[in-house]
């Protein structure tokens, strides 16, 4: 987790990151990227906003600490502090939270926070406070599973930097905007948004327990996209970026049968 304060935190936000920090309101939280000026993904999380001049990252696949580092290079004058909150732990649960609801967070900054990190087909709450989080190793490779049939992507570092977010999908998430000031990667989100010329999206696939992140999926021996996350055993679910014109023919990935599964809709916020 990263806190940023200070009375330009929502600026600097709004100026580095993809989706448009300035209209989330107090309370309430939105998904959110931060891309490479090629418009690349390099991180895709939870961005809370605790207060008037607070936010809060939620960082599945990003260390805080070498994040806030890397933002601190472009604070330049802002009155703005960048903090990693190793003081706070992150505890999931397959259950309708018990107060919050869609965007709007329930409970207090530092005491406890719940989310609602689920769907109506796929209810889940996440809860952030001073507790530990539990070593459940399991119960991980489950809650990364529920992400990806959620359509969030789980990008490993060898992943960041090589999708747009309309690749990824995060469309699906909204996680990003086209309407917003310019941001790093902006230009290239808009063009690709505007002028339609996006080649490429995300599919959810079952494949083999031995498919990494970075594998080919291949359509009668010629490849056609890359996994990009990859999560559990006996499932293993798959999210591929797959091209967008393809026939009806098998897929498979890493020499064995890839078969789509639908997402579960209802995660964006």
């Amino acid at each position: 987790m990263l806190d940023l304060e200070g009375p330009d935190a929502v600026a600097f936000a709004q100026a580095q990151f993809a989706n448009d920090v300035a209209a989330l309101a107090a309370g309430h939280w939105q998904w959110n990227a931060w891309l490479n000026p090629k418009g690349r993904t390099i991180a895709v999380f939870a961005l809370l906003r605790t207060g008037a001049e607070s936010l809060r990252l939620l960082l599945p696949d990003f260390d805080a600490a070498e994040l806030g580092d890397t933002l601190r290079r472009f604070v330049f004058r802002r009155k703005l502090a960048i903090l990693p909150r190793p003081d706070l732990g992150a505890a999931g649960a397959f259950a309708a939270p018990a107060a919050a609801r869609g965007a709007a967070l329930a409970g207090e900054q530092d005491a406890a926070l719940e989310l609602d990190f689920g769907a109506p087909g796929l209810p889940r709450t996440l809860r952030l406070s001073p507790a530990p989080a539990p070593a459940d190793a399991a119960a991980r490779e489950a809650w990364a599973m529920a992400d990806l049939r959620l359509g969030l992507p789980r990008l490993p570092a060898p992943q960041r930097e090589q999708w747009t977010p309309q690749q990824l999908g995060l469309k699906r998430l909204a996680a990003f905007s086209v309407k917003k000031g310019c941001y790093p990667g902006q230009e290239i989100v808009a063009r690709t948004h505007f002028l339609g010329k996006a080649k490429r999206a995300a599919t959810l696939l079952r494949v083999a327990d031995a498919v990494p992140p970075g594998a080919a999926v291949v359509q009668e021996g010629h490849a056609i996209g890359n996994v990009a996350s990859a999560a559990g055993h006996a499932p293993r679910l798959a999210l591929a970026v797959l091209a967008l014109e393809r026939d009806a023919a098998p897929l498979q990935a890493g020499g064995a049968e890839a078969v789509p599964e639908p997402f579960v809709d209802g995660l964006a916020r």
